[in-house]
């Protein structure tokens, strides 16, 4: 069981790193377009990705919380 969980934690690590690699790089993207275009009254695609993205983050540090606690709990 211990084993199954590590394996989850590393999936859910690598996923936050990839959201958050995406999140940052659709920040970049949506910064040098309302830099090119002047000004932005609503959002951009590139802004609602950049937030799904985050929001993405968020849960799937929220899962390796909950995974990391799971191990210690059964390790005690």
């Amino acid at each position: 069981m211990t084993t199954f969980l590590t394996i989850l934690l590393v999936i859910l690590m690598v996923l936050v790193v990839a959201s958050l690699v995406r999140g940052v790089v659709a920040f970049l993207k949506s910064t040098k377009i309302d830099l090119e275009s002047g000004e932005q009254t609503d959002a951009t695609e590139m802004q609602l990705l950049q937030n799904k993205m985050m929001f993405a983050r968020i849960k799937y540090q929220a899962l390796a919380i909950v995974v990391v606690a799971v191990i210690l709990a059964i390790a005690s």
